[in-house]
């Protein structure tokens, strides 16, 4: 979980950092995965977390079906979502990405349902966003990962590992 309080016998954040200070910017949902910045910078967590700044979040998505390029114009144009229309995203099919770990649990595996990946770069931070776009253009998603945000990526960390970059802009 992308919090530091106990969360019934959920993974948190306290289990990695001791550092009372730390503040996440940004947040996951329980079933994502990837990048997370933390710092015990006031305005650098609100350089990276308000909407002002439309700091752009890059994810990938693994969804069931071989996506199309109708489904990704959509993506590109906004999608109307219940909270309404998204900002265009930036869309585009990739390969499953090679520095990927594996999934516990693995996500559901169905043999006559083909996947895909997809990597979506979004500026605004809705709940659930991604996972409601990639349903709303017909895929849903079944892994999601972030990847990046603003000029940090997740490059090659692995889950639970952590790089120093203290030298954040205010």
């Amino acid at each position: 979980m992308s919090q530091f309080r106990a969360d019934e016998d959920k993974v948190t954040l306290s289990e990695f950092f001791s550092d009372k200070s730390l503040r996440v910017a940004g947040r996951l949902d329980y079933d994502s995965e990837g990048l997370l910045l933390l710092s015990d910078n006031g305005r650098f967590i609100q350089k990276v977390t308000h909407p002002r700044f439309k700091l752009p979040k890059t994810y990938w998505a693994q969804v069931e079906g071989n996506v199309s390029e109708v489904a990704l114009a959509r993506l590109r144009d906004g999608v109307n979502l219940k909270d309404g229309l998204t900002l265009p995203a930036e869309a585009q099919i990739i390969a499953e990405p090679e520095n990927l770990w594996s999934r516990e649990p693995p996500i559901r595996y169905r043999a006559s349902i083909p996947t895909s990946w997809v990597e979506l770069t979004i500026g605004e931070g809705r709940n659930r966003q991604v996972r409601r776009m990639m349903a709303a253009v017909g895929f849903p998603v079944l892994r999601l990962v972030r990847s990046r945000i603003g000029e940090w990526q997740l490059g090659n960390l692995l889950p639970g590992q952590n790089q120093d970059i203290s030298a954040a802009p205010d």
